[in-house]
């Protein structure tokens, strides 16, 4: 089963840019993936535009293969463009060969661990360090029955500085703490934006708050 093509399909999603990647083969399967580093998007599609020559005519099947050929094949160590094109085309492959066994890809990976997933929602403005908007917000959705809110690290006008971003965070865990008790988890995504000693910094002080 060869590759015959990979097309990169960026699309709007309303707030942000999406990017998805199918991998076709001369079989008539294809797969889907979909790069996780939105806003960089002509950057990832620049990079598959240099794997694609690598990938046509390989075997779909062999994914970590290609993993391995992507990923190690360079000079110079990939980051996280490279990375996020990788693991487009990676989901892509894995969606190849479940489609060609007729068996969903969680089979391939161990078999189902659940039958049912908690869900978050996202809380507005969390990521301009409004707490007062981002705690009515909060309010509001645990009354509808969330058990789950996430909201991502603050940052004023789109430049991030870690420690006042993390001084921002830090209120907030402390605010939507005081107004929801201690039923509701709260999920905090900081996008790998902080150094690791900058999210040492951000865990210790936000562990009283869980």
């Amino acid at each position: 089963m060869q590759i015959t093509d990979v097309t990169c399909y960026p699309v709007w999603g309303g707030q942000r840019n999406f990017l998805f990647v199918v991998v076709d083969t001369d079989e008539g399967l294809y797969g889907v993936g979909e790069s996780g580093l939105t806003g960089r998007e002509l950057a990832v599609m620049g990079a598959i535009d240099h794997f694609r020559p690598l990938l046509i005519g390989q075997d779909a099947r062999r994914i970590e293969h290609l993993w391995q050929l992507l990923s190690r094949g360079g000079f110079f160590p990939h980051g996280k463009v490279l990375g996020s094109a990788i693991a487009a085309i990676d989901i892509a492959l894995w969606d190849i060969k479940g489609k060609s066994l007729g068996v969903p890809v969680y089979d391939l990976l161990g078999g189902r661990v659940r039958d049912k997933v908690a869900c978050y929602c996202h809380l507005r403005p969390g990521h301009t360090g409004g707490t007062h908007e981002l705690v009515a917000d909060a309010q509001r959705r645990a009354s509808e029955g969330w058990k789950f809110l996430r909201w991502g690290l603050p940052s004023e006008g789109g430049l991030l500085e870690p420690g006042a971003a993390i001084r921002s965070a830090v209120a907030q865990f402390r605010a939507l703490r005081e107004a929801l008790g201690d039923e509701v988890e709260l999920c905090f995504d900081v996008h790998t934006r902080l150094s690791p000693a900058h999210a040492i910094q951000f865990c210790r002080a936000v562990t009283s708050f869980r």
